[in-house]
């Protein structure tokens, strides 16, 4: 669903954009800091939801402007795959270089009590080996 934004108060300039996510949400943080706007005012000027400007005052203090950027949701990370599975696969991989990722999977599963699909296991070798790194 679009944003309602007021658009008189990007009309005064051709560089605002109300489309601008990141320009809508410092707008209207800094009209309400500099022009003590209510909240209440600011959600419906602005068209950001309440809890989508508490969230931006919230970044924008912590981590400054870059806070106001959107972010990618989801892990960051592997958080099965970690170094010391991806060490024990180098292990596993030179002591049987024929070794099949089926039983990888059960020898992790052993060894570190981690559950791991067999493509998984490919993949993490796959991009190891892409970076020079599991010789």
């Amino acid at each position: 669903m679009p944003r309602r934004c007021d658009t008189r108060f990007f009309q005064q300039s051709a560089f605002f954009d109300p489309e601008d996510l990141l320009q809508l949400k410092y707008e209207t943080l800094r009209a309400l800091e500099v022009e003590s706007y209510p909240i209440a005012k600011a959600a419906r000027d602005f068209g950001l939801s309440r809890p989508t400007i508490y969230e931006a005052q919230s970044q924008f203090e912590t981590r400054g402007l870059e806070g106001l950027l959107p972010r990618k949701r989801g892990p960051k990370a592997a958080h099965k795959v970690t170094d010391a599975v991806l060490e024990y696969f180098k292990e596993q991989v030179v002591a049987g270089p024929d070794l099949k990722a089926d039983e990888l999977a059960r020898r992790v599963l052993q060894r570190f009590g981690v559950k791991l699909h067999p493509r998984t296991i490919e993949k993490a070798l796959n991009a190891r080996a892409k970076r020079g790194r599991l010789k």
